[in-house]
This record gives structure tokens, C-alpha cells and sequence, in this order.
């Protein structure tokens, strides 16, 4: 099978990492298309170096814009990506802008999309990462998903079971094939901070950092903290953050991006996470630190069932309150259903048993 990655930001590259060899090693004809959506070298470049993921055959540069711009984009230099290379499939990632605009244009190519990390549900419109999982979802020949309630979802929505693949989340094997890796890693040193004595702080979305009181009220709660807080900023992000109060002088550290394995393990060393990135509700409840999303819902429900995550609101009192339950809390979760090491086999053999084309399609 002739098959094409799409991949555009820094989940997605952390999911192909145990993903591409596991492909070459069972002899599929596997190139990974980065579209650029994010291009610098500390949203980019880092990964591949750090997950030691292939280069991508293909670079598209489609770079910033609004969504309706960067999908667009992405979509039309697909498009004609796709014509030339006539793949097999096209696998999408995640939910970010590029799944979407992979999906939209491998499947009016008629070329089946297979979408890794299917059937995610936040119940929240307007996330735009929702409606980029929903549209293609809806446009996906195979979905291969990370939880059991992603397949209900899926089945809910109308989806032929036999096109679902519970294969477990791929990050989660990223993970645990790096956890080695980092032993004896100590980036908390670097910046002046004691291992198991900081929250480690990841807050990047438009529902909290375009919303001046939300932020403020985040800051306020970090100002509240005993501990001090340090938080590798989002490009995007950052100039927000002196306006809303999170500075040194409120015992916060902001900092660049840092790469995979230094935020690797900065999680594994963090007494707490407050975050509000889906990728990292996953990886600390894979690293054993507790976790604190300030979001109105997530998709990663499995990560609040098993004791690992907390839900809370941008409110100052909210955020504190599950910050002390983080804290407190005894870090014995168990791990969930085949968030393991054997992901990526399971996505080769459901590849292997072939990909039904959908209907009406010859």
C-alpha cells in the first residue's frame, strides 16, 4: 500500500513517531506530507530531531492564518499533491486545521482517508478542533481510535463498525518508547527549579487567551500558588501574558517552547500540570503526574475517569481548588485500556486487513 501521512502541528508529529517504522518494517510504501501549519523551528523542526521521525517528503508551507486561510491553504497544495502521487489512502491526524483539509481533499480525490485518533468527542461546537474531528470523521473510510468511547461515538454518529479499529492511543506509545530516553534528563535544573517542586503550566487556547478575565483569572490563581510555575510559552501566546499579569514578579517563568523530550520530562518531574492542551492530558496521566485542564469539557474523558484529570473552569477559585486536589492526589491510576506499546502494530495490521472504500465510490 502507497500510503501518504499528513501532519502539520506538534501532536501530530508526536504520533507518527512510533508510527513510520513500524509501517516501513511491514514493508508499506509510507511518506509523510508536513503542510507547515506549524513551521518554526521549536514548533517543528525539534520533534522530528527529537522522535527521530523521517524527514517528510513533502513540505508545504502553508504557515499562519486565520482557519478558513491555513485549511485552505493546506487543502489546495494537498490536492495537488494527491493528483501527482495518487496514493493508496491518505492517513489523517488528530484534529488539527491540516486533518481537516487532508480529509477534504484525499476524499473528493476519491482516495480513502484513514483518520488516526477517530471518534473524539468534546460535545463543544465551538472548538474548531470539534468540527475538524466531526467533518472528518464523517469523511473517513477507516478510523482507528484511541478510546472505547471513541468507537460509541462514532457508531452514534452513524459509522459501519466494521470501519471502526479500537487500537489504542498513539501517543501514549510515544511516550512510553521515550520515557528511557529521558532517564537522568534534569531540564527542571536548567531553569532554577527542584524536581517534584513546580507546576509544570501549558496554556495556549483561543477559549482562555483571547478572553483578557480569563487570563487574568489564570494568573491570578498561579500568583496564588505556593510553588513556583513554569510555563514554556506558545508563539501566539506569549505577548498576551504580561498584559494579564504572568510575569516573574508573580512567581511564574515564562519561557520558550521547549522539545518533546525536555517537556517530556519536565512533566515526569512536575508536582502538578495545569494545562490546557488536549496532548498533554494525555502524556501526564501516561507520566504519572496529576493533572488540572481549565477548559469547559475535553475530549480525553477517559483521562478524568481514571483519576488522572481534573475539569475545571478559568476561574481563579476553580483552578486553585484543583490544584490542591491535583497536589494532593496519589498519582495510582491505572493507566487506560491499551494505552501501550503495541499501538502502532495495531494500526499496521488493521491497514493490513484493508481499507474499505466507501459506498458509491468505485
Amino acid at each position: 500500500m502507497r500510503l501518504i501521512v499528513v501532519v502539520g502541528a506538534r501532536p501530530n508529529f508526536i504520533k507518527v513517531g512510533p508510527l513510520m517504522p513500524a509501517l516501513a518494517a511491514a514493508g508499506f510504501d509510507a511518506h509523510i506530507a508536513h503542510t507547515g501549519q506549524h513551521y518554526d523551528a521549536t514548533m517543528s523542526d525539534v520533534f522530528f530531531t527529537d522522535l527521530d521521525i523521517p524527514e517528510p517528503t513533502w513540505f508545504l508551507g502553508v504557515g499562519s492564518g486565520t482557519h478558513a486561510v491555513q485549511t485552505g491553504k493546506a487543502m489546495m497544495a494537498l490536492e495537488e499533491l494527491f493528483m501527482a502521487e495518487t496514493p493508496d489512502a491518505v492517513m489523517v491526524v488528530g484534529d488539527v486545521n491540516s486533518t481537516l483539509a487532508g480529509a477534504l481533499a484525499a476524499s473528493k480525490l476519491h482516495i480513502p482517508v484513514v483518520h488516526l485518533e477517530a471518534g473524539l468527542r468534546s460535545g463543544d461546537m465551538s472548538m474548531p478542533e470539534e468540527i475538524n474531528r466531526l467533518v472528518a470523521d464523517q469523511l473517513s473510510a477507516m478510523h482507528l481510535t484511541p478510546a472505547r468511547e471513541a468507537d460509541e461515538n462514532l457508531v452514534a454518529e452513524g459509522v459501519d463498525r466494521e470501519r471502526i479499529h479500537f487500537v489504542g492511543n498513539i501517543m501514549a506509545e510515544s511516550v512510553l518508547r521515550n520515557l528511557e530516553r529521558i532517564e537522568g534528563r534534569d531540564v527542571a535544573t536548567n531553569h532554577g527549579l527542584e524536581a517534584g517542586a513546580y507546576v509544570l503550566v501549558t496554556i495556549h487556547r483561543p477559549e482562555n487567551t483571547d478572553h483578557p478575565e480569563r487570563l487574568a483569572a489564570i494568573a491570578a490563581a498561579f500568583a496564588a500558588t505556593e510553588l513556583p510555575v513554569l510555563f514554556p510559552a506558545h508563539p501566539r501566546t506569549r505577548p498576551l501574558l504580561s498584559s494579564a499579569g504572568i510575569t516573574a514578579d508573580a512567581g511564574v517563568h515564562v519561557v520558550d517552547p521547549v522539545g518533546y523530550l525536555d517537556m517530556l520530562a519536565l512533566q515526569r518531574d512536575a508536582a502538578a500540570i495545569v494545562t490546557d492542551s488536549g496532548g498533554v492530558q494525555e502524556e501526564s496521566c501516561m507520566v504519572g503526574t496529576p493533572c488540572v485542564t481549565v477548559r469547559r469539557n475535553t475530549e480525553r474523558g477517559i483521562t478524568v475517569e481514571v483519576g488522572a484529570n481534573r475539569v475545571v473552569a478559568a476561574e481563579t477559585d476553580a483552578i486553585i481548588a484543583g490544584l490542591a486536589e491535583a497536589l494532593a492526589s496519589a498519582r495510582d491510576w491505572q493507566r487506560p485500556e491499551r494505552w501501550d506499546a503495541e499501538v502502532a502494530a495495531r494500526v499496521v495490521a488493521a491497514l493490513e486487513g484493508g481499507v474499505i472504500q466507501l459506498d458509491g465510490v468505485c
